[in-house]
Parts: C-alpha cells; sequence; structure tokens
C-alpha cells in the first residue's frame, strides 16, 4: 500500500508539473519540458520500480502487529514491533490508531502475536493481576522522557506519587512540570501507569491516555487507590 502511494505521488507530481508548465507561458511544448526537465520513463521501467519498492518494503521494512480487546474503558489497541510494545491506544477508531504508528512499518493485525501482551491487559481488568510485565519501546523518547516512564513503572499498583515526588525521585526536584509533559508522551498507558501520578493537591493533574480524566479515575478505582 505504501508503495502504491509513492508511485501515486510521483504521478500526482507530473499532473501538476504538466498544469504549471501550461499555465507559465513557456515558449517550449509541453511535450517537450516534461520530458527535457522531468523525464518520461517508459512503462517497463515504472513496474520494474514498483517491484524493486515493494521487495524493499515486504523485506526490510520494520513489522509493528497489533490488536483490540474490550475493556472498561472501551476498545483498547496495542501494537509491538521487534523492541517491544510501541502503541496503547483507546477512545479513539482503528483508523486513528493505525495512521499514529511508524508510517515506514508494515503494519498486520496478528491476535497471535499479541497475545501475551492482551492476556495482560485481561486479566488487569479482571483484577487477575495489578502489574502489566511487558516490554516496552522508547526509543523515540529522548532519555529524560524515558528516564521518567521508567520510574513511572516502579510505582506500586494502589499507590500514587505526585509529579513533585517524581522529580525528586529521578534527582531533579525542580522538574515536576517537565516530569508532567514527559508523562504526556508515554506510548503505552495503562502498560507504564503514568495513571499513578497526580499533582501535590491530591487532584488528578492531567492525563494523555484515551477519556483523559475519567480514564485515569477508572484505572486508580480499579486499582483500590480512589
Amino acid at each position: 500500500m505504501m508503495v502504491n502511494t509513492m508511485i501515486d505521488q510521483e504521478e500526482q507530481l507530473l499532473k501538476q508539473t504538466r498544469k504549471q508548465s501550461f499555465r507559465s507561458g513557456a515558449s517550449f511544448t509541453l511535450s517537450y519540458t516534461i520530458k527535457n526537465a522531468l523525464g518520461t520513463p517508459p512503462e517497463s521501467d515504472v513496474t520494474q520500480s514498483r517491484r524493486r519498492l515493494q521487495a524493499w518494503f515486504e523485506h526490510s521494512a520494520p513489522l509493528v502487529q497489533w490488536d483490540v480487546i474490550e475493556s472498561p474503558l472501551g476498545p483498547i489497541y496495542i501494537a509491538a514491533g521487534a523492541r517491544g510494545v510501541c502503541s496503547v491506544e483507546f477512545g479513539t477508531e482503528a483508523n486513528a490508531f493505525l495512521s499514529q504508528l511508524d508510517p515506514l512499518a508494515r503494519t498486520e493485525w496478528n491476535p497471535a502475536a499479541l497475545a501475551a501482551a492482551t492476556a495482560q491487559l485481561r486479566d488487569y481488568f479482571a483484577g487477575r493481576r495489578s502489574h502489566i510485565d511487558l516490554p516496552v519501546d522508547l526509543g523515540s523518547l529522548t532519555p529524560f522522557q524515558r528516564k521518567v516512564l521508567q520510574t513511572a513503572r516502579r510505582i506500586p499498583p494502589g499507590k500514587v506519587w505526585t509529579y513533585g515526588q517524581m522529580a525528586h525521585s529521578i534527582g531533579k526536584p525542580q522538574a515536576g512540570r517537565a516530569v508532567g509533559q514527559a508523562l504526556g508522551r508515554n506510548p503505552a498507558p495503562i502498560v507504564i501507569p503514568c495513571h499513578r501520578v497526580i499533582a501535590s493537591d491530591g487532584s488528578l493533574g492531567g492525563y494523555s491516555g484515551g477519556g483523559g480524566l475519567e480514564s485515569k479515575r477508572l484505572l486508580l478505582r480499579l486499582e483500590g487507590a480512589l
């Protein structure tokens, strides 16, 4: 699909160039301008290029597999690549979830590949487990953001920390606001329990997961923290 999109974009560019050349009033004919400025490859070359791009995509592009489960929060979409879970989304639609995955990756709906992850999520919502133990890919984040999210994973179920406590824990006591921003970059809510971090006045603070503070409240109640 991605390969076809790339070729379609090239064809669209050629069409736009033809229109612009016509409007410019250039003295050269349109066909001469196109052939000399961009070149017009024969159909056999275009077909060969498509095949090469498709082969690269099928054998070299990273693979991201995904699945969806039902939960008290509604459908929860989860995706994982070679380095672990790369996305958890809820309060959204499938198309929106898929659109925010790595655009250079091959995406594949594969419940079997995500079976261990979805089993842990189901057990969590059923009250059969309080801790989700899955690797998470944080490779796209900054070192500071990774440190904050890794620290959030240490908060025990049923407990809450404040943003200030988080900042002290990572050795940056004045960085409470930055901690909140880093938590907002969490690619895997619930798996990384950023919902366990609240404001110093006891209010819920913010939550970037789907459903906002209502989802945060539901998760904390599920864990017995509210």
